[in-house]
């Protein structure tokens, strides 16, 4: 959506003295180097093919679909996946977001958000911003089989390109409507990352909070953003400019204090919000790089497991009980396990079964209540069909 001024970019390494504790993991290169160019280069002419998404158009409900189906292919259940819709003054189409959820497994109450984009405004926007659709696709790809220590949040915004539409409702009516307000560690959004045709795309814009409405986030966000820089370093072949944060989706996010971070092209396009955004037009390698430099952040910034580990997370599809020690409730993430019902069981020491919930149609995240059971350990049973899953949790 935005266009930029560029400010001289020397400063881009002013801060990176506080990043003396990161260092390079194998690992998050291994799963990064796993980017596919053909899935970029593929994603984006489906992307192209769906024509104009504009909100009140099937274009862009058939751009949802699309979405939905790519993240289904991936192995994300349905109970991951949540639409927010919402309208707004001036128009009567009913426009939504996507939002896929994998719970993480230390602080799965507090959430990196990776987001951009999936409206267009005159052409296609296969660049502004198929190109960061794309992109966070390999990323939710990658990491859909992941260990995480904190919560990740993919999400796909509607309405950017008339205003923010999207953004600003998800954070007035999801971030502050939960109770608590929900606990986000990062946004990291991804606006126009696809470079121009012809040119030497080798260089990646990394964006932080100037902004002084508040500027309480600021400090933290040049922090993080200084991280982000030295992952590109690590885990692609790009080059890095430091610049300002404005004009796209995380913006809603900053007016709410919450600390922001960005990737945007530094070769701008010019074919932008015309007929001519087009793959033709951009540089699917360069999209490609930039896909391998998020995807080490996210992992980065998520704190990924960094080792592989010797046991598969499919033998208990990412089913998690938490907070473990619990005390007066205790909240069931059924992962990826694809079920309308299951049973909870809770036994004690004994062997005897102390509680028992029955759910239909699930949520991703379900609460029992424990409060009146006494201080120890049991174990916990989820039944669903022929899947039984065990799990010991402490009772505080």
């Amino acid at each position: 959506m935005k266009k930029r001024n560029y400010l001289p970019t020397i400063i881009a390494f002013l801060f990176l003295n506080v990043l003396q504790s990161q260092t390079f993991i194998q690992r998050y290169a291994d799963i990064a180097n796993q980017v596919s160019q053909s899935n970029i280069t593929t994603n984006l002419t489906e992307y192209e093919a769906l024509g104009v998404k504009r909100r009140g158009t099937a274009a862009l409900q058939n751009t949802l679909d699309w979405l939905k189906n790519k993240y289904t292919s991936f192995g994300y259940s349905a109970s991951q996946m949540t639409e927010d819709s919402y309208t707004y003054s001036g128009s009567t189409a009913v426009c939504k977001n996507l939002i896929i959820t994998k719970v993480g497994t230390v602080y799965p109450n507090t959430y990196v958000i990776v987001c951009g984009h999936y409206d267009s405004i005159v052409g296609t926007g296969t660049n502004d911003n198929g190109s960061g659709v794309v992109s966070i696709l390999e990323m939710a790809r990658l990491l859909q089989n992941v260990p995480t220590e904190y919560s990740i949040k993919f999400i796909n915004f509607s309405g950017e390109e008339d205003g923010l539409k999207g953004s600003q409702h998800f954070v007035s009516s999801v971030v502050n409507g939960t109770t608590p307000k929900m606990d986000i560690r990062l946004v990291f959004n991804l606006d126009e990352v696809g470079g121009v045709a012809g040119l030497t795309n080798n260089n990646i814009t990394c964006e932080r909070d100037t902004n002084n409405s508040p500027s309480t986030n600021n400090a933290v966000s040049a922090t993080f953003t200084n991280e982000l820089i030295t992952c590109v370093g690590y885990y692609s072949p790009l080059q890095t400019t430091l610049s300002y944060a404005y004009a796209s989706d995380y913006m809603p996010f900053q007016a709410n204090n919450e600390i922001i971070t960005g990737f945007f092209e530094t070769n701008e396009t010019s074919h932008k919000h015309s007929a001519t955004d087009l793959l033709v037009n951009m540089d699917p390698v360069y999209n490609f790089n930039v896909a391998k430099a998020a995807t080490g952040a996210i992992l980065h910034f998520a704190k990924a497991e960094t080792a592989l580990s010797t046991t598969t997370i499919d033998q208990d599809f990412q089913v998690s009980f938490y907070p473990n020690p619990a005390k007066d409730s205790l909240h069931i993430n059924i992962g990826v396990l694809k079920t309308t019902e299951y049973k909870v069981s809770v036994v004690d020491s004994n062997g005897k079964v102390v509680l028992v919930k029955e759910v239909k149609n699930p949520k991703l995240i379900e609460t029992l209540q424990i409060s009146s059971l006494s201080k120890g350990m049991y174990l916990v049973q989820l039944q669903s069909e022929d899947k039984q899953i065990f799990k010991k949790i402490l009772i505080d």
